[in-house]
């Protein structure tokens, strides 16, 4: 039976002893008497059923504390490790007192409080259920492996957004040409191309080592990709071209500026591409394209090459080059164009009739 004492504070402070079913001492405060009986009861009941979890330390852990213990163990194990961590940091910033409240504390509620915040700071849908992915797998660390094992998971409580980002946009040649004529980086021509030639993703080729690249056999070895595991793409010969005319670096990368400037060089390429564009036409007394150069992204490549790379290759050479796993997801980057299927559907219906009259 628990003993129910009254503290100096007039909190009421409920004590549990039940060494027969392993649990020595297990006491809390609380302001109502009702509410410290309450646990008692329902404490012990769980404890004598075999079904109580010890929740102490979830209860004595912050969530703040949790996201510093998250990032200094488990980040840097994961090849993302940089970019987490300037989730982490968001995270911290955008929870504010949510991050002095224990684990055990920390309700589905709560992130949805989270969640809604950031809805109307205008995140997108995608990297909310990023963060929230993240939250979701620091609290099933905190059960699995930090010895929270009563601690229970308020991420799956949430409802999270709906990613509608499915893309259909194609890059065209002149599209390409004209960004590449606009960029005053030396080293993008090369890389949007080779984004182009062997549907890489871009962190994929930015790692790119020349110890990798294989030109006599025609093809790059990529040991670390996003899923996980590694691939051997082949290299066309405009892809051997454009590699050949690259310059060794002494560090062995193939190329040397940073993953992120690579994207920002690109949109400065695409503006000042489109601006030399409008006054083209400005000057020539013509209408500009209004699709021409706008909404043109660096992933974007991606999809030019899947789609262009389908035409030759079937679905399962054509995964083995891209790395996908889901067809789902490769389905996705494949983006063909409805006239051009046309086209070739009237060119097997020639060769149909020709076999026929045979």
């Amino acid at each position: 039976m628990a003993t129910i004492t009254r503290r100096d504070s007039g909190h009421w402070k409920a004590i549990i002893r039940l060494p027969r079913f392993g649990v020595r001492l297990r006491a809390k405060t609380f302001r109502l008497r009702a509410d410290a009986e309450a646990w008692a009861r329902q404490t012990e009941d769980q404890i004598q059923r075999g079904v109580w979890r010890d929740t102490s330390e979830a209860e004595r852990t912050s969530l703040r504390d949790a996201l510093t213990r998250y990032e200094n163990e488990v980040t840097p194990r994961k090849r993302s490790a940089v970019s987490e961590a300037s989730v982490l940091r968001i995270i911290r910033e955008d929870a504010g007192s949510l991050l002095d409240r224990g684990l055990q504390r920390v309700d589905g509620g709560d992130l949805a409080r989270l969640r809604d915040k950031w809805k109307r700071d205008g995140v997108k849908p995608a990297t909310i259920r990023r963060r929230m992915a993240l939250l979701s797998h620091l609290f099933t660390v905190a059960r699995k492996e930090w010895g929270m094992s009563g601690l229970q998971n308020p991420a799956r409580d949430v409802a999270l957004p709906v990613v509608r980002d499915a893309r259909s946009r194609r890059v065209t040649d002149p599209e390409l040409e004209a960004i590449i004529a606009a960029t005053g980086s030396s080293e993008l021509p090369a890389f949007v191309r080779l984004l182009q030639e062997t549907a890489m993703r871009r962190g994929e080729l930015h790692a790119l080592r020349w110890q990798h690249v294989n030109l006599p056999d025609a093809t790059a070895f990529l040991p670390a990709t996003k899923n996980g595991t590694h691939r051997t793409v082949p290299l066309s010969p405009a892809a051997i071209d454009i590699l050949r005319s690259l310059p060794r670096r002494i560090d062995g990368r193939v190329f040397g500026i940073g993953i992120n400037a690579f994207t920002k060089a690109f949109g400065r390429a695409v503006r000042r591409a489109r601006a030399q564009y409008e006054a083209d036409c400005k000057e020539k007394h013509t209408k500009p394209d209004p699709a021409f150069l706008v909404d043109v992204r660096l992933h974007d490549e991606r999809h030019e090459a899947t789609t262009r790379l389908a035409q030759t290759f079937g679905v399962l050479d054509l995964r083995s080059i891209t790395g996908h796993k889901d067809l789902r997801m490769l389905a996705r980057y494949y983006n063909p164009d409805p006239k051009e299927l046309a086209k070739r559907m009237r060119g097997a219906g020639r060769d149909d009739s020709a076999n026929e009259s045979r």
